[in-house]
């Protein structure tokens, strides 16, 4: 639904709301907001009196002359606003669609022992509802009891339901998304009109996007530029006394319009929403185009290694029995040790002893007591009905019982130990009535291509850093193995944010992803904080990006998508200034070669006569704008590679092009208007 990749970037309803709003925007309030359109609105005021002066007395040129002038400078302007409005639309298309899973949604909401049904709009934070298999959730929520797939693609746009659960970090719920199994209990952690939708939906309209810093600077150096002309502009008129050379006011205002940039003045704004549009496209909330234009200036990435570097789960790789024990009997006792462990784990040394020829049913569970897994005894088993205790867990734990039993820890467990630990695996030690029988091995298994998406973040001169619980020894091996460029072991939340600190003082900006509450100290340092949407609010609320689709990689996406929206603006504003050039040869000689010969051999493009010239350049630099609009909605294609090898193709490709292109541009409109002028 959101993720709509496939779009027509110009679709008919876009384009006819954007045509109305190009007119709507013409009211000076709004011009103002962006100087250079609002100058060249200035100018179109000015030429309408001199047209209807023109139709009584040609000393400022003929009617048609300044008709033809009036009529570009008002189309140059409605080609700026429609560049801006079709970026808007796109967002407001999106807006339309999340607004049709915002519907009334009956909530079964709990009040004392009762259950009673109301609208979703009469809900306040703090209330608590049920949603059973076949609801549609009715507000943004936390699950306080119970576990149920959910099918988010009203959100994500992913057919795929995901599991949500109380007592973690995959708790949070979206309103307008349906639960297709199980029964859950939820918390509301939203007002009316604050839900997680609302904002997105006032998001992707633009009614909340401010300009960034980034933006804003560049509005302000334009501005210059345009206040630099101005003085050129003014200084010509006693030149052109001097040398008796009678200047239209056409002209100069012509002249004036084409050597201020207009082209990045009308796409400047564009460019600014389409980064957030791309950003959503990706399925990502922004909560402001900082975000994503800070993205693209990333120094240091960090990233969880569960679930970000790894699949996410541990599995069972080998069976290590210890001298004497039959592995066959090991691997039984193993099986029988996982039967109450419903963790990936537990599954994965039951599927490892099924690949062994050994399956769960062949053994004999009559009257097992099961023994689950606590965060004191760092282990679980089962004991069986013939007396037998068998016990798996952490190797300090699983030492303890064997020793106070007055059993010995044997080296060769020791040394097995020790050997997975150093190739980045997680041993798992097993007892039988407190004796150690052998190992098992778990493995953290790296996500295919992982080390291809790191190489092309070191490309781009980003730093990647994992953070993981593992001890350093296994970490160390994670990271070599994943091409990491960091790592942080035994991470606690004070640790990451420590980390961001530190980088943060050394002058680099930090991207930062997290999933829990633990996470949301982290989230709101760094520079740059993607919460996933399945996790906690605590961690949405203090990140400034959401998420949709829940993929920690998709920091690599965010940090191209923000070094895109750069190269955008910083390519086109290339572009602009180089391309005046052309319009200064056009426009200079054509004005004085008459009074001054010798000028005559700047008129390179041997344009036909002064008013074809300035019609020529006015045209070129009004109908630019609307060619222009697709760059800067699609953004220019971005290659992970050096900033100065990116210096290099950006002046040959848009400084070079913008050089050459209105040469061509101008020639050509010159021998269609020579035809009349």
């Amino acid at each position: 639904m959101v993720n709509n990749k496939s779009a027509s970037l110009f679709q008919k309803e876009q384009v006819m709301e954007s045509l109305k709003q190009s007119f709507v925007k013409l009211n000076p309030r709004a011009m103002i907001k962006n100087p250079i359109m609002f100058t060249v609105e200035v100018c179109t005021a000015v030429m309408f009196p001199v047209t209807i002066y023109s139709i009584f007395n040609d000393a400022q040129g003929s009617f048609a002359y300044n008709i033809w002038v009036f009529i570009i400078l008002f189309i140059t302007l409605l080609f700026a606003n429609f560049a801006e409005a079709i970026a808007e639309a796109r967002g407001k298309a999106q807006a339309d669609s999340l607004r049709k899973t915002r519907e009334e949604t009956p909530a079964k909401v709990i009040i004392g022992d009762k259950v009673q049904t109301v609208s979703s709009s009469g809900l306040k934070k703090g209330d608590i509802f049920i949603c059973e298999a076949g609801d549609t959730i009715p507000a943004d929520g936390e699950i306080i009891e119970g576990l149920a797939s959910i099918d988010e693609s009203a959100i994500t746009g992913e057919s795929a339901p995901v599991i949500r659960e109380a007592g973690g970090d995959k708790s949070s719920v979206t309103g307008g998304t349906k639960v297709l199994s199980d029964t859950i209990k939820v918390l509301v952690t939203q007002q009316p009109g604050e839900s997680f939708l609302d904002k997105m939906i006032a998001l992707v309209e633009g009614a909340s996007r401010q300009k960034t810093p980034n933006e804003i600077a560049l509005t302000i150096l334009l501005a210059g530029f345009t206040l630099v002309f101005v003085i050129v502009c003014v200084t010509l008129k006693p030149f052109a006394d001097y040398t008796g050379t009678v200047i239209t006011i056409a002209s100069f205002l012509s002249l004036f319009v084409c050597l201020i940039p207009t082209t990045i003045g009308g796409l400047l704004s564009a460019i600014g929403i389409a980064g957030m549009d791309r950003a959503l496209r990706a399925n990502v909330i922004t909560k402001s185009g900082k975000a994503v234009e800070t993205a693209g200036d990333i120094d240091t990435l960090l990233l969880d290694k569960t679930g970000t570097i790894t699949i996410g789960n541990r599995k069972a790789t080998k069976f290590y029995p210890v001298k004497g024990m039959d592995e066959h009997a090991f691997i039984e006792y193993c099986l029988l040790s996982s039967i109450s462990d419903e963790t990936p784990e537990g599954k994965s040394i039951v599927e490892l002893g099924r690949e062994n020829g050994i399956r769960m049913r062949s053994l004999n569970t009559t009257g097992a007591k099961m023994i689950k897994f606590t965060a004191e005894t760092k282990c679980s088993g089962v004991n069986l009905a013939d007396g037998t205790e068998i016990r798996k867990g952490a190797f300090d734990a699983i030492r303890k019982i064997t020793e106070e039993a007055g059993n010995v820890f044997p080296d060769e467990t020791q040394e097995a130990v020790a050997s997975i630990s150093c190739n980045g695996g997680t041993p798992l030690v097993v007892c039988a009535n407190k004796k150690v029988i052998g190992v098992i091995e778990l493995q953290d298994i790296i996500k295919p291509g992982i080390q291809e998406r790191f190489e092309r973040l070191r490309k781009m001169g980003v730093k990647t850093v994992m953070v993981t619980g593992d001890n350093p020894l296994t970490a160390k091996y994670i990271a070599e193995k994943a091409g990491v460029d960091d790592f942080i072991a035994e991470a606690k939340p004070e640790d990451k944010m420590n980390y961001i600190k530190e980088e943060q003082q050394a002058g680099k900006l930090v991207a930062m992803m997290g999933d829990g509450t633990n996470d949301a100290p982290a989230l709101a340092q760094a520079n740059v904080g993607v919460a996933m949407n399945s996790g906690t609010q605590a961690a949405k609320e203090a990140g400034n990006m959401v998420d949709l689709d829940n993929d920690p990689t998709k920091l690599i996406e965010i940090v191209e998508i923000g070094k895109q929206l750069l190269m955008t603006r910083g390519t086109l504003t290339t572009f602009s200034i180089a391309n005046d050039v052309a319009k200064y040869f056009a426009i200079i000689p054509a004005l004085f070669m008459i009074a001054i010969p010798e000028l005559a051999a700047l008129n390179i493009m041997g344009l036909h006569s002064p008013e074809s010239a300035i019609l020529s350049a006015v045209i070129f630099n009004a109908i630019i704008i609307p060619i222009l609009i697709p760059l800067a909605l699609k953004g220019v294609t971005y290659k992970p590679i050096g900033a100065s090898a990116l210096l290099r193709r950006n002046l040959l490709i848009y400084g070079l092009g913008g050089v050459i292109a209105p040469f061509i541009g101008i020639k050509v409109i010159d021998l269609f208007i020579g035809l009349f002028f």
